[in-house]
């Protein structure tokens, strides 16, 4: 059955025109340093991660997106698009129906998953902010849509300039980043809402675990004693929100940031994709920290 399957695979594949080769007009390099030609402009996208496609629409080119994962939420005009499966899985029949030319994905597994297809796949796993504006204009190279990329990117660059040129006095303040409900992980170092908050004269408590999203106890974050908690939540406000619930949680064990009302909530989607909407919160994430220096 799998080999009847690569077989049609190969063959509907032969009919395209979308094989690499040595005189590609286009050339970008991803984000594990593969390098990715196209003799033409994509035109039939498929994004296997939530945050590839917002950021194929920043760089212009959400009218080439054909299909992407079930989680891909925006901006709006996403929620129309066809989807392919849960993004760790992707179905590989509907890939192969919808005959695209390009796949963006953000872990090596989804895309070796899909090699049989042998359709151009490019990995985005921005490890900084700088890697966000610089994806988008890749993304432009690689859709035509340079304008419109180049645009957003430099106004991203420009936001990320302010936020590394800002100043602050004072001792730095601890920020517990919480990850569930009741608190279950946090994020290290490595994430970028991590590099925001170091960029805001923060500190995360967290930030030497080893993992990106350590598991956490209540008695770990006690001891680590943050000054402001700042929590993601699905469907939560797109600017930091003080937050009753988790005020309350926090309160009856004596945290101080919960003694000090800095207990705030956001979208989960704002903070933890790695997109242009987490470098437009900076201003509102470094907002509440100033304060909770005061």
């Amino acid at each position: 059955m799998l080999k009847k399957w690569v077989v049609t695979c190969v063959s509907v594949l032969a009919s395209l025109a979308w094989m690499p080769h040595a005189h590609a007009q286009i050339r970008v390099t991803d984000d594990r340093g593969a390098h990715i030609q196209l003799a033409a402009p994509a035109r039939r996208v498929i994004t296997l991660t939530p945050h590839a496609t917002e950021l194929v629409f920043a760089a212009g080119g959400g009218a080439h997106i054909v299909a992407t994962v079930n989680a891909s939420d925006f901006p709006f005009a996403a929620r129309a698009l066809p989807r392919v499966g849960e993004g760790l899985q992707p179905e590989p029949e509907i890939v192969l129906r919808l005959m695209p030319d390009l796949l963006i994905g953000w872990q090596a597994s989804q895309l070796s998953s899909l090699n049989a297809l042998r359709i151009p796949s490019f990995l985005s796993a921005p490890k900084t902010l700088s890697d966000i504006p610089d994806t988008i204009e890749k993304f432009g190279a690689l859709l035509d849509t340079q304008d419109i990329a180049q645009s957003r990117a430099s106004a991203l660059r420009a936001q990320i300039d302010q936020l590394n040129q800002t100043s602050f006095s004072g001792p730095p303040v601890r920020v517990f980043l919480q990850v569930g409900e009741p608190p279950d992980y946090s994020l290290n170092r490595s994430h970028l809402l991590s590099q925001i908050v170091e960029a805001c004269g923060g500190v995360n408590v967290f930030e030497a675990s080893a993992a990106i999203a350590p598991k956490i106890s209540d008695e770990s974050v006690l001891a680590r004693r943050p000054a402001l908690v700042l929590l993601g939540r699905v469907g939560g406000p797109a600017t930091p929100t003080a937050d009753a619930a988790t005020q309350q949680y926090w309160s009856r064990l004596n945290l101080p940031a919960a003694r000090a009302g800095r207990v705030y909530v956001m979208d989960s989607d704002v903070l933890y994709r790695p997109g242009p909407r987490l470098i437009e919160a900076a201003k509102a994430i470094c907002s509440i920290i100033e304060q909770a220096r005061k």
